[in-house]
């Protein structure tokens, strides 16, 4: 690689003998012999359905077809020029696809395509790219992608069913775990011809097709399946915009604007991928990430620090005009950020004793005198959007769902009454801790000679684990209101690998935590909160939860064939969430913090996921 510093590492990942090569060309012929296949027993003959350009997960996609650009870019942005961003931590491999080692940023959108681009301007909507028409019948119980016979990857060579089958055989098998999760969706997959594939698909679960339109297309004469799982610095091949220019390892990576990228002017493309050149360079702290963007050398910065947002703007280049700050819309759910509760350690399996934690969070105190005011407290799991059960009444639908399930759901979290617990502001509420202690006393708990012990014996004591410095002086002020009830909370800071080998683990006893959810959420529900996954080792359900009416809320809204369904199964989903009460909530933004280079400018119209930043340019 021209320009690269490179270490020696193992080459293999993306690269094939000769020999392998020529194999690989027999296996895509076998696999385009599938297509003589018999169609399963019972399903319609696929040719008799309508060919779109277009799938939305609940009623039609809001483009019409032959649509010129997506509503959110400027389809005449100029192009040129240098975006430089910045990332904290490291990266160790050029292969984004696999559990292994740290992936460099930008490869999976940047260097990869998917079969159909996602809207960003819609809860789940895909348009066509790589499969630019795509047939399903109306149960969903297969989906057929035909696939543009322009598409190349950057090599030239063209893209064909049998890479699709290729990386869809790969990433089930050897993928990150979300790979192999949603593509075990699929019971059987074939090559109809050399531009289409079929996947016939387990029922119950209306959202797969949609996944699958995402599934990112590897180049099958290129990859060793027997050593794709290994970290690799060669570079990779793929059919998005971009090609890796040069690497740094561990420090930063390039990329540089693909001329024959081969769908530069296909609508769902068109206005996006402006710079010339785009450069990730990587910082191993945020204070030193911050100077440097003070310091002019890097163009974008996503603020996450209320703090830094509301005073460590104050310099020059703001003064000047040279460096511009926008507090952006965002229309999705809000992410739920608290104190996640490990359910399967005693006490915290009480449930009296999770919600009873949430009474002595003084949320105005921390909110005025660490944050600036600059948050609002989080009720739900799906804060600001419609999806939320907060201040609604339980509809006759949500009613139905959890009418098999009498006591899953608080009576004020079905009617929408219940808040999380607000205190005065005084750091020192007696009522909130009160109404605390009273829970904790029906657990068996009792204050005495200042220690808080169930039944006279041991007494209520737990870790918080964090990873941060912010993180960290969160959590003490929650240790020392907890306190005064007699509750040990002791606080430990870990780095990054241990916390995340201890988090996929269980092994923790509370730990600071961001639940993020799409404008519709799915399969992945599943893995965080499903009663399966609360056992399985690796899973997101880091708080044990077990819950009859959690898994049926999750299989009803997976189901769902119309927006109401959809809606009411998530708000019932929320409500017993909610009722569980895994998680002590905090706070959240309204919109997203940005701070950008003068020189860079972006399309007036935010979509609904926030910002895009593959849709701004620089100035001319």
């Amino acid at each position: 690689m021209s320009g690269s510093s490179v270490p020696m590492m193992s080459l293999a990942s993306f690269a094939v003998p000769a020999a392998r090569a020529c194999r690989g060309a027999l296996a895509a012929l076998l696999v385009v012999g599938l297509c003589a296949l018999p169609a399963p027993a019972g399903q319609e003959d696929w040719q008799s359905l309508p060919r779109r350009e277009a799938l939305a997960m609940h009623g039609e996609p809001r483009l019409p077809a032959g649509f010129a650009s997506l509503p959110y870019v400027n389809p005449d942005a100029p192009k040129g020029g240098r975006l430089i961003q910045s990332i904290i931590g490291t990266f160790d491999n050029l292969n984004p696809f696999v559990p292994k080692g740290i992936a460099a940023q930008g490869i999976t959108t940047l260097v990869f395509q998917p079969l159909m681009a996602r809207s960003a301007d819609e809860p789940f909507s895909v348009y066509g790219l790589i499969a630019n028409a795509v047939r399903m019948p109306e149960d969903r119980s297969f989906v057929v992608f035909h696939l543009d016979p322009r598409a190349r990857f950057s090599d030239g060579h063209p893209v064909t069913a049998a890479d699709v089958l290729f990386s869809f055989e790969l990433l089930r098998e050897k993928g990150q775990l979300y790979y192999r999760s949603y593509l075990g969706q699929v019971e059987r997959a074939q090559a109809l011809d050399p531009l289409t594939v079929r996947f016939d698909l387990k029922p119950g679960n209306r959202e797969t097709p949609l996944t699958l339109a995402q599934l990112p297309v590897l180049p099958a004469h290129l990859i060793d399946r027997d050593t794709f799982e290994q970290t690799t610095f060669q570079t990779p091949v793929g059919s998005g915009p971009y090609v890796v220019a040069a690497v740094d390892a561990g420090r930063s990576i390039t990329f540089r604007r693909n001329p024959d990228f081969w769908a530069k002017d296909l609508p769902a493309t068109r206005g996006l991928y402006n710079f010339d050149e785009i450069r990730f360079d990587y910082y191993r702290d945020v204070n030193t990430q911050f100077e440097a963007f003070k310091a002019g050398l890097y163009d974008v910065r996503v603020e996450t620090s209320a703090s830094r947002w509301a005073i460590g703007y104050d310099f020059p280049a703001v003064h000047s005009g040279a460096v511009l700050r926008e507090t952006l819309p965002v229309g999705t759910p809000r992410p739920m950020y608290g104190f996640a509760l490990n359910s399967r350690r005693p006490p915290l399996a009480d449930v009296r004793v999770r919600e009873a934690l949430g009474y002595f969070l003084d949320f105005p105190w921390v909110n005025r005198n660490l944050f600036y005011d600059l948050y609002r407290r989080t009720g739900s799991y799906f804060a600001g959007s419609s999806l939320s059960s907060a201040g609604r009444p339980a509809s006759a639908g949500e009613r139905a769902l959890l009418a098999p399930f009498p006591g899953a759901v608080r009576a004020d979290i079905l009617e929408g009454t219940w808040r999380p617990p607000e205190a005065d502001g005084s750091g020192r509420d007696r009522a909130m801790a009160r109404k605390g202690l009273d829970l904790l006393e029906s657990a068996g708990f009792a204050l005495r000679d200042g220690v808080l012990r169930h039944d006279g014996g041991a007494p209520l004591v737990f870790e918080i684990m964090v990873v941060s410095r912010d993180q960290e002086r969160l959590a003490l002020n929650f240790a020392q209101s907890l306190k005064p009830a007699g509750i040990v909370a002791d606080v430990r800071l870990v780095d990054e690998a241990q916390y995340w080998k201890r988090l996929l683990a269980a092994d923790f006893d509370v730990i600071l935590y961001t639940w993020n959810v799409s404008a519709s959420p799915g399969s992945e529900q599943s893995n965080r909160w499903s009663s399966a996954a609360a056992d399985r080792p690796g899973s997101l359900n880091i708080t044990g939860a077990k819950s009859p009416a959690v898994d049926a809320t999750i299989d009803a809204l997976l189901a769902a064939r119309t927006m109401e369904q959809f809606t009411d199964a998530t708000r019932a989903f929320d409500r017993a969430l909610l009722s569980g009460f895994y998680v002590v909530p905090l706070f959240h933004a309204d919109g997203q913090w940005v701070a950008r280079r003068a020189e860079i400018d972006r399309p007036e119209k935010v979509p609904l996921f926030g910002p895009v930043i593959d849709s701004w340019w620089r100035k001319p």
